[in-house]
């Protein structure tokens, strides 16, 4: 990469969104995660893990619960969308030895995560889109964490998976040094002229969480990397790490217009028979955002083997 375009990739970008919390929030390497305050004893845990240019508010509105403890990551070099607290670094964290701005390096937050902030025996972990990427080689590199957490796979990036046609299309003429002036011009753009083609029909929450997503990282060179690290990973990576995946749900739209639906679907066929593939009829990749009634029961999610001992 020439040194002009790298200078142009880490000029810095002012965070444009954020929502009030109440909790604590935690740095971990190169990213963050936040731990909601609940008011009622807590019966289960859900850790979100957000998408490719999305926040940790993805979740909120899906798990408001009061007896559900939340636990949301802010991957490496995404701003964390948090006004009031201020981040700590715990005494466990322990350095990540992956290039930052990856699947595989936010797949290590999510591990030390789950090792040491679940206050309950039932966990669930929740990705949208790059976020199941995460999850799935979080599974990868610690199989043994999974063994009783329920997984919910929400529109994800999959082994084996593909970008729609029409974003391969978008990408395959940029360059790096295009995009810095590309990111300015779709942010100086009103995103009803191209929000219909890839979100779908609009709804206030969406309007509100999709408007600003080129200023949700902390420069352009992590929208750089995740991009080229998605397409690395999908290509890479065999269906062979389902067989760790123990309860869980794909949730899959109706219409896809981020990834390929169809490569979606074929790869999460080739998970175990224990694990539910649900056809949604959410009309865009954001299938939780378009509906909350698609967020699978907390009911049913397994205890961990400590907890049935």
């Amino acid at each position: 990469m020439k040194s002009s375009h790298a200078r142009k990739l880490i000029k810095p970008i002012d965070p444009t969104y954020t929502e009030m919390f109440s909790g604590k929030v935690y740095r971990i390497g190169k990213g963050a995660v936040s731990v909601r305050n609940h008011s009622g004893k807590a019966h289960h845990t859900v850790i979100g893990v957000h998408g490719f240019l999305e926040n940790h508010c993805y979740f909120t509105q899906s798990y408001q619960d009061p007896t559900t403890e939340l636990i949301l990551l802010t991957c490496s070099n995404y701003h964390v969308p948090v006004s009031g607290p201020v981040l700590e670094t715990p005494e466990w964290e322990v350095p990540i030895k992956f290039l930052e701005a990856t699947i595989e390096y936010d797949a290590c937050i999510l591990n030390q995560t789950i090792l040491n902030l679940p206050s309950t025996e039932r966990i669930r972990v929740h990705g949208h889109s790059r976020g199941g990427a995460v999850i799935l080689e979080a599974i990868r590199q610690q199989p043994e964490l999974y063994e009783n957490v329920d997984v919910v796979l929400e529109a994800p990036v999959l082994p084996q998976g593909q970008l729609h046609p029409l974003v391969n299309a978008l990408l395959e003429p940029v360059s790096h040094g295009m995009w810095p002036w590309l990111i300015r011009l779709i942010n100086s753009t009103p995103s009803s002229s191209y929000g219909q083609t890839f979100f779908g029909k609009m709804n206030p929450r969406k309007k509100l969480l999709l408007a600003k997503l080129f200023t949700a990282t902390k420069d352009h060179l992590t929208v750089v990397r995740n991009i080229e690290n998605i397409m690395a990973w999908m290509e890479r990576t065999s269906c062979d790490v389902y067989q760790h995946v123990h309860h869980g749900t794909f949730l899959i739209p109706k219409i896809d217009r981020i990834l390929e639906r169809g490569a979606m679907l074929a790869s999460a066929e080739h998970s175990p028979n224990n694990v539910r593939i649900i056809e949604t009829d959410a009309p865009s990749h954001f299938i939780t955002l378009d509906s909350s009634d698609w967020v699978p029961a907390l009911e049913h999610m397994p205890m961990s083997h400590a907890a049935s001992l």
